[in-house]
Protein backbone atom coordinates (compact mmCIF):
# COMPACT_ATOMS: atom_id res chain seq x y z
CA UNK A 1 0.00 0.00 0.00
CA UNK A 2 1.53 3.54 -1.06
CA UNK A 3 0.46 6.19 1.30
CA UNK A 4 0.08 9.92 0.18
CA UNK A 5 -0.71 12.47 2.66
CA UNK A 6 -2.61 15.39 0.98
CA UNK A 7 -1.18 18.93 0.86
CA UNK A 8 -3.24 20.31 3.07
CA UNK A 9 -2.80 17.43 6.26
CA UNK A 10 1.28 18.19 5.58
CA UNK A 11 0.48 21.55 6.06
CA UNK A 12 -1.23 21.01 9.59
CA UNK A 13 0.93 17.86 10.79
CA UNK A 14 3.69 20.88 12.55
CA UNK A 15 0.74 22.01 14.48
CA UNK A 16 -0.41 18.85 16.03
CA UNK A 17 0.44 17.76 19.43
CA UNK A 18 3.61 15.77 19.87
CA UNK A 19 2.61 12.59 20.64
CA UNK A 20 -0.77 12.49 18.15
CA UNK A 21 1.90 13.04 15.28
CA UNK A 22 3.37 9.86 16.27
CA UNK A 23 0.35 8.54 16.68
CA UNK A 24 -0.27 9.31 13.49
CA UNK A 25 2.46 7.77 11.67
CA UNK A 26 2.46 4.73 14.09
CA UNK A 27 -1.00 4.20 12.56
CA UNK A 28 0.00 4.59 8.75
CA UNK A 29 2.58 2.32 9.55
CA UNK A 30 0.32 -0.29 10.24
CA UNK A 31 -1.82 0.62 7.52
CA UNK A 32 0.71 0.56 5.00
CA UNK A 33 1.20 -3.06 6.31
CA UNK A 34 -2.63 -4.11 6.55
CA UNK A 35 -5.20 -1.78 6.02
CA UNK A 36 -7.76 -3.88 7.10
CA UNK A 37 -6.29 -4.68 10.94
CA UNK A 38 -8.61 -4.77 13.39
CA UNK A 39 -7.34 -2.00 15.70
CA UNK A 40 -7.50 0.86 12.48
CA UNK A 41 -11.12 -0.14 12.29
CA UNK A 42 -11.12 0.93 8.78
CA UNK A 43 -14.45 1.35 7.16
CA UNK A 44 -16.25 3.62 4.55
CA UNK A 45 -17.91 6.71 5.26
CA UNK A 46 -21.56 7.56 4.08
CA UNK A 47 -23.43 10.96 3.32
CA UNK A 48 -21.34 13.43 1.70
CA UNK A 49 -18.30 11.39 3.01
CA UNK A 50 -19.62 8.47 0.88
CA UNK A 51 -16.38 8.60 -1.55
CA UNK A 52 -13.88 9.01 1.77
CA UNK A 53 -12.85 5.63 3.98
CA UNK A 54 -11.82 6.46 8.00
CA UNK A 55 -9.19 4.78 10.42
CA UNK A 56 -8.88 4.87 14.03
CA UNK A 57 -5.70 6.90 15.38
CA UNK A 58 -6.54 6.97 18.98
CA UNK A 59 -9.36 7.97 21.37
CA UNK A 60 -11.57 9.96 19.74
CA UNK A 61 -8.82 10.39 16.75
CA UNK A 62 -9.71 9.55 13.14
CA UNK A 63 -7.77 10.08 9.74
CA UNK A 64 -10.01 10.18 6.47
CA UNK A 65 -8.61 8.79 3.24
CA UNK A 66 -9.79 8.06 -0.09
CA UNK A 67 -7.67 5.26 -3.04
CA UNK A 68 -7.65 7.05 -6.03
CA UNK A 69 -6.64 4.09 -7.14
CA UNK A 70 -6.03 0.23 -6.23
CA UNK A 71 -3.15 -0.05 -3.89
CA UNK A 72 -2.78 4.07 -3.26
CA UNK A 73 -4.61 5.87 -0.32
CA UNK A 74 -4.27 9.47 0.20
CA UNK A 75 -5.19 11.04 3.85
CA UNK A 76 -6.35 14.29 3.78
CA UNK A 77 -7.46 14.57 7.30
CA UNK A 78 -6.78 13.84 10.81
CA UNK A 79 -9.51 15.16 13.55
CA UNK A 80 -12.04 13.81 16.71
CA UNK A 81 -14.94 12.78 15.79
CA UNK A 82 -16.89 15.49 15.84
CA UNK A 83 -14.59 17.86 13.94
CA UNK A 84 -14.69 15.09 10.81
CA UNK A 85 -18.00 14.38 11.07
CA UNK A 86 -20.16 17.31 11.70
CA UNK A 87 -22.45 18.08 8.84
Amino acid sequence: MIVLLHKSLQKRMPKYPKSLREKIKDRIKLFVKNPFDPILNNHPLKGKLAEYRSINIGGDYRAIFFEPERGVAVFVDVGTHSKLYRS
